[in-house]
């Protein structure tokens, strides 16, 4: 059987994997703790629900628009206008299956085969492999070296004719970092001064700590004019913790938006109207839960990182936002799939190997799930990593045990 050379190179989504292997794990009746997931557990907004529920009643489930139904994109515009103190017009926005599919069909409206693009890394799983997808290649940029926070002399060495464009995700998923408005400023200077496009990938910019403040790249752009090479993406999946309901969008100059629908269109059609309906009455709401789910992550965050201060030999960097630390087990095992492989076996812990981020030697563990599995979680692998821990963890139903042969302390 033969299949595209593009299927032969593209990778399943490692965060995807995940998922199944913890609702298998589940369906056996394992003691699994997901500490790899990239959802949170607090419940959709009650109106969405509602919303969702009588449509769905009303059995008018038709198709939408292939960009979108007009209201949602007025209640776009009314939150972005809240949040980046400027007013779009619908020529500008477009409803995507999530924010996921936004960037997509964004790289598949402005890459050539060839082309290349920039994005810091450690960086999303799906970026490389988007890219793939095009035809095009993705060029990490490493900042490991610099606490995670990108340098702009490190774009301007890896730009050259090929490149078209970079992505910037903060605050970032893997490592919670939120990039400094100085950077912002200068990444989107760069990108004027080269003619390249810029995907600011926002999907978490409402989930920040520390009273840190979000930054916002409106302030810097010099043209949002019909030849603006900015594309800003967004959803409810993570601050509103709607991820089922698959809705994101982008906001893009009119041009780009239409060919950006035009590719959707052949693709998936409109998004769900149930799905937009939900977003809908979301954005319509008081949107309390925002603050509610960022207040909980900040304490979880804080639980967290406590709990792995009990683990010797990692270096722990502290996540600014999302709901995601990176975590460096290098001293104890270089080999993230290794270490991870040997922690789910070991103590039914599931954790996402950094290496999948473009960064080896991590693991990307999350605290977006209850304070007891987040407790349990940590417990268990500084258990199986800490060398002075007994041979046996016992658990309700049964007994974990151990072989120091097996990591490298």
């Amino acid at each position: 059987m033969t299949i595209s050379r593009m299927a032969e190179f593209l990778k399943e989504s490692p965060t995807l994997c995940l998922n199944q292997k913890a609702a298998e794990f589940k369906r056996l009746g394992k003691p699994i703790i997901h500490l790899g997931g990239g959802e949170p557990k607090s419940k959709a907004p009650e109106s969405a629900i509602i919303a969702t529920k009588n449509l769905l009643n009303s059995g008018e489930v038709r198709y939408s628009p292939a960009s979108g139904i007009p209201d949602l994109k007025k209640a776009v515009i009314k939150y972005t206008e809240k949040n980046y103190f400027h007013k779009f017009s619908s020529e500008n926005i477009i409803i995507s299956s999530g924010a996921k599919q936004a960037i997509m069909v964004a790289l598949q409206a402005i890459l050539n085969p060839g082309d290349e693009i920039l994005y810091p890394s450690p960086y999303w799983v799906s970026y490389p492999e988007m890219a793939i997808i095009c035809g095009a290649k993705g060029i990490p940029i490493n900042t490991e070296q610099n606490g995670f926070i990108p340098k702009i002399e490190d774009f301007e060495k890896s730009f050259n004719a090929n490149t078209k464009a970079v992505i910037i995700n903060s605050p970032n998923n893997p490592s919670g970092k939120v990039y400094p408005k100085e950077f912002i400023r200068q990444i989107i200077e760069f990108c004027e001064q080269k003619n390249i496009y810029l995907i600011m990938d926002d999907i978490y910019n409402e989930l920040i700590f520390d009273e840190k403040k979000k930054v916002n790249p409106l302030e810097f752009v010099s043209d949002l004019s019909a030849d603006s090479k900015l594309i800003i993406t967004n959803g409810v999946s993570k601050a509103f913790a709607m991820t089922g309901f698959r809705i994101g969008w982008a906001i893009a100059n009119p041009v780009l938006i239409t060919a950006m629908t035009n590719i959707q269109a052949h693709q998936t059609s409109g998004p769900s109207i149930l799905g937009q309906v939900g977003a809908l009455a979301a954005l319509e709401g008081e949107q309390r839960e925002i603050e509610d789910l960022r207040l909980n992550l900040q304490h979880n965050r804080n639980i967290l990182l406590d709990l792995l201060k009990s683990i010797p030999n990692i270096e722990i960097i502290r996540p600014e936002g999302t709901f995601y630390s990176f975590v460096n087990f290098s001293k104890i095992e270089n080999d993230s799939v290794k270490l991870a492989k040997l922690i789910m076996d070991k103590t039914f812990v599931l954790t996402v190997p950094g290496i999948d981020f473009g960064s080896e030697g991590y693991l990307r563990i999350s605290y977006c799930g209850s304070i007891e599995e987040i407790t349990e979680g940590i417990n268990r692998i500084k258990w199986l990593l800490d060398p002075n821990s007994p041979n046996e963890y016992y658990l309700q139903d049964r007994v974990l045990v151990k072989d120091n042969q097996l990591i490298g302390i």
